[in-house]
């Protein structure tokens, strides 16, 4: 049912773009010229155009809306999964105060543990 409102969606509005493009502006539009009298005259081309983007606009808008309400309906969920809930992390005390200067790296060094297969890097978490 969605696929189906999509493809008519997109249907409507290639037709809105086309109705929008044939109608005659300030710059002459794409618009069709035609007999003087009848439904292709200036007048009732015009009337006709605007009467069809006017429904073209609002069946674009019923049917946005409506997909937006399918679409949040289906893939609402039924239950919260709580599975992820965590406690919170304590905070891990520190070994050794950071030494007082101008350089906030400087004790680093000393507060990686010690461990002569460690090369200086941050080791991986396993």
């Amino acid at each position: 049912m969605f696929t189906f409102l999509l493809v008519v969606q997109a249907i409507i509005a290639a037709c809105l773009v086309t109705v929008i493009l044939m109608q005659r502006s300030e710059g002459g539009g794409l618009g069709v010229g035609g007999s003087p009298s009848g439904l292709m005259s200036a007048r009732g081309a015009a009337d006709f155009l605007t009467r069809s983007t006017t429904v073209l606009a609002t069946l674009f808008v019923s049917l946005s809306i409506a997909l937006a309400v399918y679409a949040s309906i289906r893939h609402a969920p039924s239950t919260i999964d709580t599975s992820l809930k965590q406690a919170p992390a304590s905070t891990p005390a520190t070994s050794a105060p950071a030494p007082a200067g101008n350089d906030p790296l400087a004790g680093a060094a000393q507060s990686v543990g010690k461990d002569e297969t460690s090369n200086g890097a941050v080791p991986l978490a396993n």
